[in-house]
């Protein structure tokens, strides 16, 4: 039988490339971060500033020479910071389902389900309706305008899980109403926006059958019906035999290996890894409160290392220099408006609806807005497909970057008057535990 030839290691140049860039990425993201703090916002708005400066946007243009020694446009090189970044965020939503309270969220009825549905549905139209009515000059002339359209309707729907958890995480939201609801109206925002974008995809490769669409939806159906089933569960005998051993640090690995085993899952069968990060996250969570402090020195190390990189290395991709014709900035000015009214005007709604208070709706709003790296990766699917050009990509992007940097001050705004409940000063100490020592103010 003969012998297989070995896979040879990364060459001496690129692996070195890769370590500078690890810490580059890292020290400005860390840097900005706390200078972000220092004006009132959380680290994650340095941390995305990060990648805009070294990217295209700012460092190409003004020392080329710099930028290409730092990040040369060699697939091979960057696919080494995108795995790292996948593994920060995953692991990111995992820790953020822990968190999640779903007791709180299912005492809440119909509030959740009412702020995702309006929050959902209204940037979802507006989105088609602006997409129907550009000009077909910016559109392109060989994209479809129905499937731009629907595009552009997944692309305003949208809510970047990952953003909302760092911001309530750093601003120490996580214990209160509106940090559950929102993650909660958010995940299914979300979902809702994965499934959209698997049909517009069908649809740009002119391979749109009912046959798939039922597929997809069906299988997120039985990703959820038997993780409640089965999932619940078989973690709750892992996490007890883990409590059973003289190593206290066994949880840890576990829950990398559990939050990472369900992503390849979801992703496997055309589902997004997030969703299937943020669900082994909710298992998780039914262990009880105790796992959240547990799964502090795990949470530290990934707001404080992985997320900061994920979100530098969401920069690099972001050009901004597209903006300087007057057309394309009036028109990323338009679907900017149109995008921030929408997630605000349904999201009040929705909390209306939904028995809530005046600044609980701003609230939300402002939490829901931030669309960040989901939409980041919508707009890299849309440009994959040729359903976005180089002009409507930037204006995405310009959105996600816009709205993320948006929801802190705003958030803060609306919480400053949001009176703190008695079951939310329960919870507090639990979420200073898993956090102390690090990074609610980083």
């Amino acid at each position: 039988m003969p012998y297989a030839i070995p896979v040879p290691p990364i060459p001496s140049h690129p692996l070195m490339l890769f370590l500078l860039q690890v810490g580059v990425l890292l020290l400005m993201a860390v840097a900005l971060g706390r200078l972000a703090a220092r004006f009132g916002m959380p680290a994650v708005v340095g941390e995305l500033c990060t990648g805009v400066i070294l990217g295209p946007s700012l460092l190409s243009p003004v020392w080329p020479e710099l930028h290409s020694a730092l990040f040369p446009p060699v697939a091979e090189q960057f696919h080494l910071l995108d795995a790292v970044g996948q593994i920060g965020v995953l692991l990111l939503v995992g820790i953020t389902g822990v968190h999640l309270d779903s007791g709180l969220v299912r005492r809440m009825g119909a509030r959740p389900a009412s702020v995702s549905f309006f929050g959902m549905i209204i940037p979802f139209g507006l989105g088609i309706g602006t997409g129907l009515l550009l000009p077909p000059a910016l559109i392109g002339g060989e994209v479809d305008t129905t499937v731009f359209a629907l595009f552009l309707g997944v692309a305003m729907c949208v809510s970047a899980i990952p953003v909302i958890a760092k911001t309530l995480f750093d601003m120490n939201f996580m214990h209160r109403e509106i940090g559950q609801i929102t993650l909660a109206a958010g995940m299914v925002d979300d979902a809702f926006g994965w499934f959209m974008l698997s049909v517009v995809s069908a649809m740009a490769t002119s391979q749109l059958r009912a046959g798939s669409v039922l597929f997809s939806l069906g299988a997120m159906a039985a990703v959820v019906a038997l993780a409640m089933v089965l999932g619940r569960p078989l973690t709750r005998r892992i996490y007890r035999m883990a409590d059973r051993s003289p190593d206290t640090w066994l949880q840890i690995p576990i829950t990398v290996v559990l939050v990472l085993l369900c992503a390849a899952g979801t992703h496997a069968l055309g589902m997004e890894a997030i969703f299937g990060a943020f669900l082994c996250g909710i298992l998780i969570a039914g262990h009880g409160k105790g796992i959240v402090t547990k799964l502090a020195p795990l949470r530290t190390i990934v707001l404080g290392v992985f997320a900061p990189i994920f979100f530098a290395t969401a920069g690099l991709r972001m050009n901004l220099t597209a903006l300087g014709r007057v057309d394309v900035l009036v028109m990323a000015l338009v679907v900017l408006a149109i995008a921030i009214v929408g997630k605000f005007a349904g999201a009040y709604v929705g909390a209306r609806l939904g028995r809530m208070g005046h600044w609980h709706g701003l609230a939300l709003g402002a939490a829901m807005n931030a669309r960040g790296v989901i939409e980041v990766i919508v707009a890299m699917a849309g440009l994959r497909l040729g359903v976005l050009n180089v002009e409507t990509y930037t204006i995405i992007i310009l959105v996600a970057v816009i709205t993320s940097l948006m929801a802190p001050p705003l958030l803060r705004w609306a919480m400053a008057r949001i009176e703190v409940t008695p079951l939310e000063e329960e919870r507090m100490p639990v979420t200073a535990a898993a956090g102390s020592g690090s990074l609610t103010v980083l």
